[in-house]
């Protein structure tokens, strides 16, 4: 559906800017734009590979798992029914730890990895447990602290303070996953009394 809007989008423009005569502005802006893209592609890129790599750094090292016990009080609250030593607890740890500092993108594959794991809890296959549920609560309430795209973005568009961003963004997703946690907490409850 995106697909159709931003090529509806683009062709209307094109359209207006040959309607009203201004085809030169519309191919200028046209390169520009492909140009900054681009440009700030290759800065994420340069961001996101730094941090993915040292995420895996700290997976093999053994780091991950140091850091998986000193969030297993918070991982135990909010997923009681996990078995102790279950591999989606490492998961889960390393996903909310990439997602903490900001990244997304390097947080992704141990999101999978966690949902698959744990979907094989489950016996009932096609319906969402407690867990994954809020496991994608908490994540879609963008629980972070630093966050480093923003950061990467503001300086790549020439912020004098790029980091400026950091403490409201802190403010907000203490708000928001807080807010998650609470909703996740009580849909539970509702469904243990149901």
């Amino acid at each position: 559906m995106l697909n159709w809007i931003w090529g509806i989008m683009i062709v209307a423009g094109a359209a207006y800017g040959i309607v009203t005569g201004n085809t030169a502005a519309v191919g200028d802006a046209m390169m520009e734009g492909a140009k900054e893209a681009v440009s700030l592609s290759l800065t994420m890129a340069g961001v996101l590979g730094l941090w993915c790599g040292l995420m895996e750094i700290a997976s093999h090292s053994g780091l991950m798992k140091t850091v998986t016990k000193w969030m297993r009080p918070f991982i135990r609250f909010l997923f009681p029914r996990v078995p102790k030593n279950h591999k989606a607890l490492e998961y889960i740890s390393i996903n909310f730890v990439a997602n903490l500092f900001g990244l997304s993108g390097a947080a992704t594959p141990s999101g999978i990895k966690a949902m698959e794991e744990l979907s094989k809890l489950e016996k009932d296959k096609k319906t969402a447990s407690r867990e994954m549920c809020t496991f994608l609560v908490i994540n879609v309430s963008s629980l972070q602290l630093i966050p480093i795209n923003m950061v990467a973005y503001r300086s790549q568009y020439g912020s004098v303070y790029p980091a400026a961003i950091v403490g409201p963004a802190i403010l907000a997703t203490m708000v928001s996953t807080a807010a998650a946690v609470v909703f996740c907490k009580i849909m539970c409850k509702k469904k243990s009394q149901n």
